[in-house]
């Protein structure tokens, strides 16, 4: 196998099983089911509702943990917003017991911003109800500090997402799905909102971004220095929606590591081939191909 069979094999390695998908599927379906049920006077699985987080951007590696919004009626948001106290509160209690009328038997939790039904197989969906706004955004609760309303426009950061996606060959988002193996192989102290704005950041302007998989051993060398020398306490903007992103963390000594130990891995890579793809495996963990 030649470099470029290597990375294109480790990036299969990382996609999802159909099975998983399948059974997160019928889930997402029966949600948006009963909240169009409640809310629409509606049966459809598919209206009203949308992924986001990591996995609707299409970044995510595990499926432990998945993100989506439910938008209401805006009369619901009238009638909420006239009661009195924590209105946020209240409309995440009205949405949690409306869930439980599908999901009887799961824990059901409402707090901060988000609805989380947590299933006995250990995925969880964290379901946040929102209003649309006239420009797109949606209007979402957060029942901290007596209760708030607040913005956000995750469709702008899914777009931004598959655009540059599409201008790079496809490289983008396996970027972002390659860091994560290496977050969770080295324990490496950085969010996927975080892994995903920097890996924007930094393929916008690399040179080989629209080259095929035979680049992936420079793209990682190039990354890792890119990483290594980013400010911890600096503010990124997210892609698309442009919002402020502290990153706070400390993860410039691994990623400095992980360039060393790529540039080891490039050079050995025609005369040593087994020691190189053991020294791919020691950034990216076991999925890499031996």
């Amino acid at each position: 196998m030649s470099v470029g069979e290597w990375f294109e094999q480790f990036c299969k390695n990382i996609r999802f099983d159909e099975k998983d998908l399948s059974n997160l599927r019928y889930r997402y379906k029966q949600i948006t089911k009963r909240i169009n049920l409640e809310y629409w006077n509606s049966i459809s699985e598919e209206l009203h509702s949308l992924y986001v987080g990591s996995y609707g951007r299409g970044t995510a590696t595990h499926l432990s943990d998945i993100d989506m919004l439910v938008i209401l009626p805006y009369t619901t948001y009238l009638r909420i917003n006239n009661r009195q106290g924590n209105k946020q509160s209240a409309l995440l209690q009205e949405v949690k017991t409306a869930l439980q009328k599908t999901y009887s038997t799961s824990y059901i939790k409402a707090d901060g911003q988000v609805v989380g039904i947590n299933f006995t197989d250990g995925i969880s969906f964290e379901i946040v109800p929102v209003f649309e706004n006239s420009d797109g955004s949606f209007l979402y609760p957060d029942t901290n500090n007596g209760g708030s309303w607040k913005t956000t426009n995750p469709k702008k950061e899914i777009d931004e997402m598959n655009t540059y996606n599409n201008l790079t060959n496809g490289n983008l988002k396996r970027l972002c799905k390659m860091l994560r193996e290496w977050k969770d192989e080295k324990n490496v102290d950085i969010n996927g909102y975080a892994i995903d704005t920097l890996a924007y950041n930094f393929i916008r302007y690399w040179e080989n971004k629209d080259k095929s998989y035979i680049y992936y051993d420079w793209m990682t060398r190039d990354f890792f220095y890119y990483l290594s020398k980013q400010n911890e306490n600096s503010i990124l903007f997210t892609p698309g929606s442009c919002n402020p992103l502290y990153i706070g963390k400390k993860f410039n000594n691994k990623a400095n590591i992980a360039y060393e130990k790529a540039k080891e891995a490039i050079a050995d890579e025609t005369k040593y081939p087994s020691c190189a793809k053991s020294e791919w495996r020691e950034i990216y963990g076991t999925k890499f191909p031996n």
